[in-house]
This record gives C-alpha cells, sequence and structure tokens, in this order.
C-alpha cells in the first residue's frame, strides 16, 4: 500500500506543480517525469517512516473519539 500510495500521490502533485511553476508553454513531459522521479524517491521513504506514528496517531483518536 504505502509503494502505490506513494506513486499515485507524487505523480498527480508533480503534475499539478509543474504546470502552475512552469506554465503550460514550458511543460513537458519530461520535466515532469522529472519532478515526479525525485518526489518519489523522497516521499516513499517518508512515507515508510511515518506510516507507523500515523497510524498510532489515529487509533489513538479513534479510541479517543469512542470514549467522548
Amino acid at each position: 500500500m504505502p509503494l502505490i500510495l506513494s506513486i499515485v500521490m507524487t505523480f498527480v502533485i508533480s503534475l499539478v506543480t509543474s504546470a502552475i511553476s512552469l506554465g503550460m508553454s514550458e511543460f513537458t513531459l519530461l520535466r515532469w517525469i522529472s519532478a515526479w522521479g525525485i518526489s518519489w524517491i523522497i516521499a516513499f521513504p517518508t512515507l515508510l517512516l511515518v506510516l507507523p506514528f500515523v497510524r498510532e496517531l489515529t487509533k489513538r483518536i479513534i479510541k479517543w473519539a469512542n470514549a467522548n
């Protein structure tokens, strides 16, 4: 799941940010794919590191919400 999630999220976000920052006249597939690759290299390990903390935080929030 983290692998697919990181691919999809960075794919979409790099597309949007590349189009906005470059403008449509400067936007190319090569620039977008380059930005996506760099984004994914950073996002995937980050997701793997953060995921256990997010899971624990989610459990605590759900436990707190059910107690109230």
